[in-house]
């Protein structure tokens, strides 16, 4: 737990600049409501037909690919709200003249992230942390190290990125969903949840046409002997 909560600091400080002071906190803003009940056994789930391997009723295959669905659905409003607090922090930053301003803005939002949601990022696994970095560039087009080097210093950046890798959790990490099978099976979850009403759509910093994603990996998983 200690090894988690530290990590989720460092977290939490790629959030610092996703938050406009006075803001009130609305957890229906997110498009889901997170809970302390919140557990792959309490969701109903629709797992819709795509190729997870070659054996496509494998049950293993099936299992994992729940479980993943389960962590998409936990940490992709988080990704979701710092792509809005971004957009948020660029137009707030822009209004601002002084050093002395700026610095006043981004610990009233470094308080307020802290107060609202520390506690629920906490909770987080280490393997929901490792898919919250990915979602984090997906709705970005940032790595959470460039956030984090962006918003302090490169040197914060280089030390969270240390931490975090003791963790197995890359700070660094992209979203590839052409290049990683994980990120495209977790392309194909936002889609059924944005269709189905499960997660709030919110556009992904780069687009990806999840059709042509589809026969690029039924053709490279049919290619393999």
């Amino acid at each position: 737990m200690k090894a988690i909560s530290f990590l989720v600091f460092f977290l939490l400080v790629s959030f610092s600049g996703f938050s406009q002071g006075g803001t009130p906190y609305d957890p229906n803003a997110m498009g889901y409501v997170l809970t302390e009940k919140d557990s792959i056994l309490s969701d109903t789930i629709r797992l819709p037909e795509i190729t997870i391997s070659k054996e496509k009723q494998d049950p293993e295959a099936r299992k994992q690919y729940i479980i993943l669905q389960n962590r998409v659905y936990r940490t992709y409003p988080y990704a979701k709200l710092a792509a809005d607090r971004l957009t948020n922090l660029n137009i707030g930053m822009a209004r601002l003249s002084s050093e002395r301003e700026k610095k006043r803005y981004f610990k009233i939002v470094e308080d307020y992230l802290t107060n609202e949601f520390e506690a629920r990022l906490k909770k987080l696994s280490r393997s929901q942390g490792r898919i919250l970095v990915k979602l984090i560039h997906r709705q970005t087009g940032k790595t959470t190290y460039e956030l984090v080097k962006t918003l302090k210093s490169g040197w914060k950046a280089f030390w969270s990125n240390t931490a975090a890798s003791m963790f197995d959790i890359n700070l660094k990490s992209e979203y590839k969903p052409f290049e990683t099978n994980e990120d495209y099976l977790i392309e194909n979850i936002l889609k059924e949840a944005f269709e189905t009403g499960r997660l709030q759509n919110q556009p992904a910093a780069s687009p990806v046409n999840v059709d042509r994603l589809n026969e690029y990996w039924d053709a490279k998983l049919s290619a393999k002997p």
